[in-house]
């Protein structure tokens, strides 16, 4: 055997266990967000609230509990969040809130049915009428297509 050959193999053999090895590891992470989602859904309540502002911002800017700075990992501290300001009842509380509701949640007079899990907000409804959805953004190469008319 050549020494290209042999170089080839080793590399092969490299790759496939650490395509093993992700998978193994995708397949635990997996079974962890599952459980998390349903102790979140087993502590979630329903709450009318009216959002004052939004932002995404660094967990340490927020304002949130000094605890839930503690618990956050370290790599993750310094990462951009979606946080929601918001009247609920008669105190002014900050929230954190789920990607994909974030874009979702209206700014200003309108009062929401928001479902709250701890300090997280998983589920936004409009109490008068619906909520308006955000057009998505046109991909990098949707925007030098011609539109048709």
């Amino acid at each position: 055997m050549s020494t290209g050959m042999i170089v080839m193999l080793v590399i092969l053999v490299i790759l496939i266990a650490a395509l093993a090895a992700l998978y193994f590891f995708g397949k635990r992470m997996e079974k962890k967000q599952a459980e998390q989602k349903e102790q979140m859904d087993a502590v979630a309540q329903t709450v009318t609230m009216m959002v004052i502002d939004k932002k995404k911002m660094k967990l340490k800017d927020a304002g949130l509990p000094a605890v839930i700075l503690e618990n956050t990992p370290k790599y993750l501290r310094r990462s951009k969040v979606p946080i929601v300001k918001a009247k609920v009842g008669p105190q002014i509380v900050t929230l954190m809130c789920d990607a994909q509701v974030f874009p979702i949640v209206p700014v200003g007079g309108k009062p929401i049915k928001a479902v709250v899990s701890g300090i997280y907000i998983t589920g936004v409804k409009g109490i008068r009428g619906s909520l308006e959805k955000p057009q998505p953004k046109k991909k990098f190469f949707d925007r030098f297509k011609k539109q048709k008319d």
